[in-house]
């Protein structure tokens, strides 16, 4: 598949609020180091707005990936069977949720702010979900069509939204940044993990569908001379990344170095340190974007097997 940059900003941008969110309403709800009053309000307004800033500019990113933005209204008009229009109202509804956890928070009307939080933590993880179901639904793409999918886009998500609270904490308010920055690692390994278990059973799938069936010729040896548009066609363009061999493998390692490698090390040597953590964080994003972009690039559409060449 075509990796689509507005797709790739959406899910990495707005999976790191979503964590970052998460991990500040754990912090309010079980207590940090020193208890509830260790928790300013000031921290968690800053939190509060950076998770918000984090989903909004994923938000508007996926506008671009609208071929007629003003009819993204109808997205969620089909609620009842498509997993995008389900997350199309949920995303709203849980940045309203957190905006109205923040304020009460900072009202100080803790009990409400609890209530809110709740509701928040769920409409979080139905975005999770929502989001990671998109592809995961789709059974002619085997490498997606997997339970594996949309648990990685929860653990990757919170891992990076771990590592922003970490950086945050240790700038803000540093008796927060080692709980986090020793969760982030926790998170990140078990991502990390999840990621290398759908690259395991990626590597062992066979096509369903061969050249062949493809075009309803069965002949033993078949090879496309032309496809008969000289300059392509939709299906050329959208279906198929474009890149050389040595461009993917290059994108894999680097995405498996920075997704958690780097971040870990960087997370360990410095638990305290804000340039450490906010460097972790930022080499964590990078690997992401790539691990993206790797996601959509491997994923072999079928109907490459009919349209395998331009000319």
């Amino acid at each position: 598949m075509r990796p689509a940059w507005s797709v790739i900003l959406f899910t990495t941008l707005s999976g790191a609020g979503q964590g970052l969110f998460l991990a500040l309403f754990a912090a309010t709800a079980v207590g940090a180091p020193g208890g509830e009053a260790a928790v300013p309000r000031a921290f968690v307004a800053v939190l509060v707005v950076v998770s918000l800033a984090l989903v909004g500019a994923g938000l508007v990113a996926s506008i671009f990936h609208l071929g007629h933005p003003e009819r993204g209204w109808r997205a969620a008009a089909r609620w009842r069977t498509s997993w995008l229009s389900r997350e199309v109202i949920v995303l709203p509804l849980f940045m309203a949720l957190t905006a109205l956890f923040g304020a009460l928070h900072w009202l100080g009307m803790s009990q409400a702010a609890f209530a809110a939080g709740v509701l928040a933590s769920g409409a979080c993880l139905a975005l999770y979900i929502c989001t990671g179901m998109i592809y995961a639904c789709l059974p002619f793409l085997q490498e997606w069509r997997t339970p594996l999918t949309p648990i990685n886009f929860i653990a990757l998500g919170c891992a990076s939204g771990l590592s922003a609270a970490a950086a945050l904490a240790a700038w803000l308010h540093p008796p927060l940044a080692g709980a986090y920055a020793g969760t982030a690692l926790v998170a990140g390994a078990l991502g990390y993990l999840g990621r290398l278990a759908s690259l395991a059973r990626n590597a062992r799938l066979r096509p369903k569908s061969t050249l062949a069936s493809a075009i309803g010729v069965k002949h033993p040896k078949i090879r496309q001379i032309a496809q008969g548009a000289m300059g392509g066609s939709f299906n050329t363009r959208e279906f198929f990344h474009g890149r050389t061999r040595e461009v993917v493998h290059a994108v894999r390692w680097s995405f498996l170095a920075l997704v958690f490698p780097v971040p870990a090390l960087l997370q360990a040597l410095g638990p305290q340190s804000a340039a450490l953590l906010g460097a972790a964080f930022l080499a964590q994003y990078a690997g992401l974007v790539a691990e993206r972009w790797y996601f959509f690039a491997d994923a072999k559409h079928p109907q490459n097997l009919y349209y395998q060449a331009i000319a």
